[in-house]
Parts: structure tokens; sequence; C-alpha cells
């Protein structure tokens, strides 16, 4: 079949949830994807921050084949070596005490708002604690998640949500403070906003969220799925403030291709929370899942990836940063480490098409929004030759 025909058979046969580009990819390497006609791809991209370590790496692929030959499932009623060792070494980078296993990054969150609900209903035993989110932020798209994702648009068809939650502005701690009262019990948000336009949050308002939440016995949740896992030159965004939180979502990169995800939360939220019954998955931890974690893990050492993060996201900001310079109705460049945006007046769809056409794969985080989120291994010629190929695409 050619690849129209494959399009045409994927539309008669796939739910029509993605507006998806008209191109079947095939195969990857390094920094690079394939579609099945041979056009080769700068993937800038990286399955929206999933790929950390760069397609076909030889060390990734080949454990994941020893595990299938091993083991590739047996169910959480039993333990498992991988479980246990990147459960292990997940603390070691995160420096959280415990870990529930996830099959995906809304998974997380929804396990993150069960957790934290389960802790304030032990304490007094009512069901009415109200949860804070931050507008424009992102979590997912199961109802829980959707809950806590502050944009109405998602919302509005699926309603009602899950009650009792609030939004506040991401960096107002005023906003924040006016949304609190005695049946708060936790506080959620993105270190770094994704979808809704590449926002860090700011080291001062992390602080006095923490402060907050430390004086009223509040958990502060940080989702870290798309922000962490080095995307920022530290393993978790949240180290370089040192605000620890009392529970953070991990995913996409988690896994480097695997569907998996995670909660992690501390000793007291762990002692004070979900126990046997309360929580579950089928597939989450699974052997195979767990193998990718661990050689992810054990990658980024090696290969000295956060490193490698701080140096080439500095060099991609200068070159952004001439961009904006150089194009009018290029407002401004937003983001941290390689997790970056340029934010326009007018639709971007049209340029991320034609930086297609020219065989560069980029995304977009809302209309006006150009994303950056490429494998956390490029290099300062991977960006120069992404620069050449997008300016050609804004003209």
């Amino acid at each position: 079949m050619k690849m129209q025909e494959y399009i045409d058979e994927a539309e008669k046969a796939l739910l029509h949830t993605y507006n998806r580009y008209q191109v079947v990819l095939e195969k990857g390497d390094g920094v690079y994807l394939y579609d099945m006609e041979g056009k080769k791809y700068l993937d800038f991209v990286s399955g929206i921050a999933v790929f950390a370590l760069g397609y076909n790496n030889k060390e990734y692929n080949d454990a994941l084949k020893a595990q299938i030959d091993n083991v590739i499932h047996t169910s959480n009623y039993y333990y498992n070596i991988p479980a246990i060792e990147a459960a292990k070494k997940l603390k070691e980078v995160s420096g959280m005490d415990r870990v529930f296993f996830t099959n995906s990054g809304a998974e997380a969150i929804e396990g993150a708002i069960k957790a934290a609900r389960k802790y304030a209903y032990l304490k007094d035993g009512t069901t009415d604690h109200e949860i804070i989110a931050m507008n424009h932020s992102f979590h997912g798209r199961t109802m829980g998640a959707l809950s806590v994702t502050g944009n109405p648009h998602y919302r509005e068809a699926f309603e009602p949500m899950i009650g009792n939650i609030r939004f506040a502005d991401l960096n107002d701690f005023d906003s924040v403070l006016a949304n609190v009262n005695d049946k708060t019990c936790a506080i959620l948000l993105e270190t770094v906003q994704g979808e809704g336009g590449l926002y860090p949050a700011e080291e001062e308002f992390l602080q006095k969220v923490r402060k907050l939440c430390d004086e009223k016995d509040i958990l502060l949740i940080l989702d870290e799925i798309q922000c962490g896992m080095g995307r920022t030159g530290y393993m978790y965004a949240w180290q370089k403030f040192g605000v620890k939180p009392d529970i953070m979502t991990t995913a996409k990169a988690l896994g480097c291709g695997v569907p998996v995800g995670a909660f992690l939360m501390t000793e007291k939220v762990a002692q004070n929370s979900l126990v046997a019954g309360d929580h579950g998955t089928t597939y989450g931890g699974n052997p195979l899942a767990c193998a990718a974690i661990c050689k992810v893990l054990e990658l980024f050492e090696k290969e000295k990836v956060l490193d490698n993060v701080k140096e080439v996201s500095a060099y991609l900001e200068e070159q952004l940063d001439k961009l904006v310079d150089e194009f009018d109705f290029i407002e401004t460049r937003r983001g941290a480490g390689l997790m970056q945006g340029l934010v326009c007046n007018k639709p971007v769809g049209e340029i991320i098409n034609k930086a297609l056409e020219n065989g560069l794969i980029l995304i977009n985080a809302g209309p006006n929004i150009i994303r950056f989120v490429p494998a956390l291994v490029i290099t300062k010629e991977n960006v120069d030759e992404m620069i050449s190929i997008l300016r050609k695409s804004l003209v």
C-alpha cells in the first residue's frame, strides 16, 4: 500500500480524535524520523517530550528485547525485579520516598488526586475537601485530570467534572491565597506549564506556595510529566529551586517510548493516604515497562544527559532569540531548558505544516506558539539544522 492509502484506511478505522499530519512515520534513528517513502525529518517533538534518548538507541533496545525474552507481565499480586530496581533508581534521582507505577501521565495525576483526598479524609473524616489547580494548565484527558485542567474548552463537553476544584493563576501567589480555605487539601501545578504556553513557575512563587502548604498541612502536588526527566537540565524541574513536593507525577521520557508513568510521594503522605485496596492498575509497573525505566535512568547518567541539556539549551535559546529579533510576527521566546516556545502574533499551523514539508517536525502549544521539545541528546549542529529549516518555513 502507498502512504495515502494507509492514511485513508486510518480515517476509516480510527476514531477521529486527532487532526493528524498527512504522513506515515515508519522508523527512527538518532534525532531523525523517516516516513514510509523514505523521506527524512529532523524531529524536534520527540513524541511530545518522550524520546529523550533519541531513536534506535542500541542499549535501550537490547534491554527491552532481553526483558521480552524473560517475562513481559505478571500482575501486581507478585513482586518483579525490574519494578523493584526501577523504584529504587527513581527514588534516588527524585529524592522522593514511595513510588506507584502507572501507564501514563494522566493516570499518575488520577493517583495523585486520590492520594491527596485520602490524606485529607484521614485527618477529619469528611469528603468535601478542595484542590487548587492553575489556570491554563493541562494535566490529561481522563475525568479527574480534566477536572484540574485549567482550560474550560477541554472540560465543557464533559461536565460535570469531579467537584471541589478551584483555579488560581500561576506565579500569582495572591490568587492562590484567595482560594485557600479550611477545606483545601492540595495545590496542584506544573513546574513548567506545557500546553498552556511554556510558562515556568517562578522560584519565589514556588517557595511561597511551599511555605503556605507547610503552615496549613496542605499537600503540594507538582506535575513533572512534560518538564521532568531532565528536560530543564535538572532531573526534575523543581530541583533547581529545592522546592520539594509532597506528591509528584512523572511520565513521558520516563520510559522513552514504552508507555509508563508514576506518582511519587513523601513517606509522610505514604503512611497517611493510600492503602491496600485504595488504588490499582493491571499493567502499571509491569516488568517490560520497568526494564525500560531502569535502562533510561542508567543511560541518563552514562551519557551525561543533564549536562548536555544545560549546554545545548543555552545555545537553542540564543538561536531562537535571533529569530525573535529577525521576524516581526514573533513576539517572544519562552520556556526552560529543552522545553521552549516561540510566541507569535498569528496562528502557527501553516508554519508547522511548511516545516514538515521541509523535513522538520514541530508542534504547537496553543494556536500561536511553536513548541520545541527535542530529544535531550541533540547537538548544537542539530539546532543549527533546525534553525535553517525553520527560517525557510517562516517566510
